[in-house]
């Protein structure tokens, strides 16, 4: 197996976040209170959100917000993360094409949602919040907060989804090993969540769902606020300490990427990956084509339709300009539970629907195709989401034996899949299916 390691040191973490709203030309339109029908300000999100993250999120003017000092003291427990050029999976499919990964998996919690997790913690310690809540899929974000929560004494309650809870529950171990408690969603312990199971008693839950329950026991709860793991701006802002090392990573490779490719769910590794070196498309004249790898049995960008919905199925939440199956669609039950959403963030659709971005759907059987083949290749198992990026980066790179073209792709190792070993046994044994596509 051959491998070339790009390693920065712990000196190189990035002081900043890069905020692509500022750069950008079309930008994204605002949040709207459903309520009122008027743009939502960084006020009306206080009540939900920790005060600074409310800011960051309608933050449209600073290109650059400073990372706090003890937010970088904890990212260096596992940062920066190493660039991998993946000089066996280029042999093993016969490329021309120069492939490299950025290794998000090898933090303590085998993800990249680690990177919002401690800062939106943080930002709720200092405020004097005592209690959080969230929603997650397949769990790797609620692993990534239940861990921060514990980093800064706050007590932490999760909803996950009920297919996820059911299909993965290692990972709901690791979030009760820190302490977290964890309910099934949707749930008898939130109005959102009776209704639903007195509509439908076999509901076998989403993240929109899920987000409904964990919106309602924030509001209802003193001194709580709800932490969100994708979609929102001030989440993709804070993953793109992937990218900002990727780049510098790049360039001590020699190398800048033609292609950057991210899986898709509601933009968050996506954003990491790919809006610091957007930033150069923007801002400097370069061509570089961004990809946006969604599963086909949950396709927004591909086949979702550009307008304001909620970001949760009750309709809790303010209403989010982006592409949408509609916030009461209820996703196929594939393994990769932490794309299995209904919309896309606002920056991502923008960018979209201005031809900056470009979106391909992956079916689950040949996403776990890529992702063996990635295994076998390197070594590592990736995670159900990273094998949607995976197998785009493979597509990627058999056009370029096609044509011959010696071309630079960059994707992102979102997590990997060591506690997600169910859906590679039922892929191996042949009794995986393409469900909902």
């Amino acid at each position: 197996m051959k491998q070339k390691r790009f390693i920065l040191p712990e000196s190189e973490i990035p002081t900043q976040w890069y905020n692509v709203v500022a750069d950008m030309t079309n930008k994204p339109m605002p949040m709207i209170n459903p309520a009122t029908k008027e743009p939502i300000t960084a006020e009306d999100l206080y009540p939900l959100f920790a005060e600074e993250c409310s800011r960051q999120e309608v933050n449209r003017t600073d290109a650059w917000i400073d990372i706090p000092e003890e937010v970088r003291e904890k990212y260096a427990y596992y940062r920066c993360t190493p660039l991998v050029r993946a000089y066996s999976l280029e042999e093993a499919l016969g490329t021309p094409a120069h492939i490299y990964f950025k290794n998000e998996s090898v933090n303590p919690l085998g993800s990249h949602k680690l990177n919002s997790a401690i800062p939106q913690a943080y930002y709720c310690k200092q405020q004097g919040v005592t209690n959080v809540t969230t929603e997650t899929g397949a769990g790797q974000w609620g692993a990534a907060l239940a861990y921060s929560a514990k980093l800064f004494g706050l007590d932490c309650a999760i909803y996950q989804v009920k297919i996820s809870y059911e299909q993965k529950p290692y990972r709901r171990i690791i979030m009760q090993v820190f302490d977290a408690q964890v309910t099934p969603s949707p749930s008898m312990s939130t109005r959102a969540g009776k209704d639903l199971l007195t509509a439908d008693p076999n509901h076998q839950g989403s993240l929109g769902t899920a987000i409904s329950e964990a919106v309602e026991l924030a509001m209802m709860t003193p001194n709580c606020k709800y932490l969100l793991g994708s979609v929102l701006n001030h989440v993709c802002l804070h993953q793109t300490v992937i990218g900002l090392e990727a780049e510098k990573q790049m360039a001590m490779a020699g190398e800048y990427p033609d292609i950057v490719i991210g899986c898709f769910g509601g933009g968050s590794n996506f954003s990491g990956i790919s809006m610091p070196f957007m930033r150069h498309n923007l801002k400097d004249g370069k061509h570089t084509r961004f990809i946006a790898a969604e599963p086909a049995s949950c396709p927004k960008l591909t086949k979702g339709e550009f307008r304001y919905d909620f970001g949760d199925e009750t309709g809790y939440t303010p209403l989010i300009p982006m592409f949408t199956l509609g916030h009461e669609f209820r996703p196929a039950n594939i393994h990769a539970g932490g794309l299995r959403y209904h919309g896309a963030g606002a920056i991502v659709s923008q960018l979209v629907k201005d031809g900056l971005v470009e979106a391909v759907d992956i079916r689950q059987l040949d996403s776990f195709a890529a992702g063996q083949l990635f295994a076998k290749a390197e070594g590592i198992i990736p995670a159900p989401e990273s094998c949607h990026a995976i197998a785009a980066a493979i597509n990627e790179a058999n056009k370029c034996k096609e044509t011959g073209e010696e071309k630079v792709i960059l994707f992102n190792l979102s997590g990997h899949g060591l506690v997600d070993m169910t859906a590679y046994d039922q892929y191996i044994s042949g009794t995986l299916a393409n469900t909902g596509d």
